[in-house]
């Protein structure tokens, strides 16, 4: 008779083949359908399928079922504000507007995969270079991942405190948007009101959970985003 982890590894395997050819989002076979097709415990299909998700393989959605996870993007290669203005030779400093722990809202919940009225950390920030004010920086953090966030100062640097938790983002998504600065983020930056802003939107994601989600806002004639493509 076949030992366990001999079965266990033998539908480890199989699913690691269907990924091969799966995209992002598609779903797996269910465990009740790996049970029936390979004669095994439920334990054991749950052990090679738990295997997958923290090789950020697979991901579980909550009465959903389980799916192919997005692929995620070396930690090196997503930066803050700070790394951002320091690759281009620039100095730092912010002052933060308020920092405190709110009720996550409809959207906020979607967005860190949360449930409305959890509790959220909102971040806001205005954040300079070499001295000018050129953006405002608005983050909503995933409370339970970043425990005693707030009891301590607020750091110069976002990312730089998730590296030291091992939570930095592996992947993020950012949507930009043309607008015109509102009264209260004129007022923040030291511009008129109506003049144009770069907004952008970024969903942070630490091996397929969500952490952050912010919406910066840039003085558009301080601000230029650069990004990267790969035919891969």
């Amino acid at each position: 008779m076949e030992s366990p982890k001999l079965k266990y590894v033998q539908v480890r395997d199989h699913l690691r083949g269907l990924l091969a050819d799966a995209d992002p989002g598609m779903a797996v076979p269910s465990e009740r359908e790996l049970v029936q097709q390979f004669g095994v415990a439920r334990m054991t299909v749950r052990q090679a399928v738990d295997a997958l998700v923290a090789e950020g393989l697979l991901e579980r959605s909550p009465g959903r079922g389980t799916f192919v996870a997005e692929p995620t993007l070396p930690a090196t290669g997503i930066q803050g504000f700070t790394e951002d203005m320091r690759r281009r030779g620039l100095d730092t400093d912010s002052t933060t507007v308020l920092a405190r722990v709110e009720k996550a809202n409809g959207g906020i919940a979607r967005a860190l995969g949360l449930t409305a009225g959890d509790p959220v950390i909102h971040w806001k920030r205005v954040r300079r270079a070499d001295g000018a004010a050129i953006c405002i920086e608005d983050t909503y953090l995933n409370e339970v991942m970043l425990p005693g966030f707030l009891q301590a100062a607020m750091p110069a640097s976002l990312y730089a405190v998730l590296d030291r938790r091992a939570l930095r983002p592996t992947w993020a998504e950012d949507v930009f948007t043309a607008a015109l600065a509102t009264a209260e983020e004129a007022a923040l930056l030291g511009i008129e009101a109506g003049e144009p802003v770069l907004q952008i939107s970024r969903r942070a994601l630490h091996r397929n959970r969500p952490i952050a989600v912010s919406r910066s806002v840039y003085v558009a004639g301080l601000h230029s985003a650069h990004v990267q493509y790969a035919d891969l």
